[in-house]
């Protein structure tokens, strides 16, 4: 079993992570917190998250482009 540790969390209540982690994952604060409560604190599942929701929407305007080529 892996064991967390607070670097591995992203603690909104902590001047010092929010700095950090929005400078690691270019985001702002805002996001941050939007991911945070989408996806828990654990460091990993937020950059997934946010990494998933920029990935998607480029996917999701190259695959309608297509489909209307297609048709």
């Amino acid at each position: 079993m892996n064991s967390t540790t607070g670097e591995d969390r992203v603690d909104l209540s902590s001047p010092e992570s929010v700095a950090r982690w929005t400078r690691e994952l270019d985001v702002t604060r805002d996001q941050l917190e939007a991911a945070v409560r989408a996806v828990g604190d654990l460091a990993a599942d937020v950059e997934m998250h946010l990494k998933g929701s920029r990935v998607s929407t480029n996917a999701d305007k190259t695959l309608s482009g297509n489909q209307e080529r297609n048709d």
